[in-house]
């Protein structure tokens, strides 16, 4: 279940409806998709797919989307750093980013614009989020450098970020803090 910081107000919500509703109200879509789905022990991009396809079909018919993949990455994933910097600076697309979290976590800033608040949706197993084409935003891993999730695209050779070169990002942390930051 995914945790929502405008870290601009220290305001945090947990509740999926109020994370639902914030993030609507910047035009953001997420849902929460089941991940019970019978997987083997470790398996491929291919088992994946197959195992949420009914899930992927529906996002397709939807979205508009026509391919899928699966995207894993973990902390001694080779030229990870590299990767992770092309997608850590505030960009947008040319089409929608869409994402449903299979394992592991990371950090998805939103910069809505128009005197808005910049939140930060922290994302885990089970989430589903639709970042519209257009909208600014960057992603980070969070402290294991672990995620895998699977990704739905409208072209077929995948999006490419468009950086603002606004500086904006600098001025947030990099990583998700997770539930045991938050003050009781």
């Amino acid at each position: 279940m995914a945790l929502l910081r405008i870290p601009e107000d220290d305001t945090v919500v947990s509740e999926f409806d109020e994370v639902w509703a914030q993030l609507k109200s910047i035009n953001i879509d997420y849902g929460i998709w089941k991940t019970d789905h019978e997987l083997p022990e470790n398996p491929s991009n291919d088992d994946i797919l197959d195992a949420y396809s009914t899930e992927i079909e529906r996002a397709k018919t939807e979205g508009g989307y026509v391919t899928a993949d699966v995207i894993a990455v973990q902390a001694d994933t080779p030229g990870l750093d590299v990767m992770l910097a092309k997608f850590s600076c505030e960009h947008w697309h040319d089409e929608d980013e869409v994402r449903f979290i299979i394992d592991g976590t990371g950090v998805f800033h939103i910069n809505p614009g128009e005197g808005k608040s910049v939140v930060a949706l922290e994302v885990g197993a089970g989430d589903y989020i639709r970042v519209p084409k257009g909208t600014l935003h960057w992603f980070d891993l969070c402290q294991d450098r672990t995620i895998k999730a699977i990704r739905l695209f409208q072209d077929p050779s995948g999006w490419t970020p468009n950086y603002t070169e606004s500086g904006k990002e600098a001025t947030f942390l990099e990583v998700c803090l997770g539930p045991s930051f938050i003050s009781n």
